[in-house]
């Protein structure tokens, strides 16, 4: 009984932790997707420059 258990709590934890990874995949993706489109939609200055869309 104990292996079987033991068994089903391994299978629960690598379900969650797949569950987690596919998740932060997902937002990883999104957050490279907002990067790309602040990158190529900055405005330009008055001077006719681009300039920077962040602070750092």
């Amino acid at each position: 009984m104990v292996p079987v258990l033991l068994v089903l709590l391994l299978v629960l934890v690598l379900f969650g932790v797949g569950f987690a990874v596919k998740i932060l995949w997902w937002i990883a993706i999104a957050v490279l997707v907002i990067w790309l489109l602040g990158f190529l939609l900055r405005g330009t200055s008055s001077s006719g420059t681009r300039s920077r869309w962040y602070r750092w």
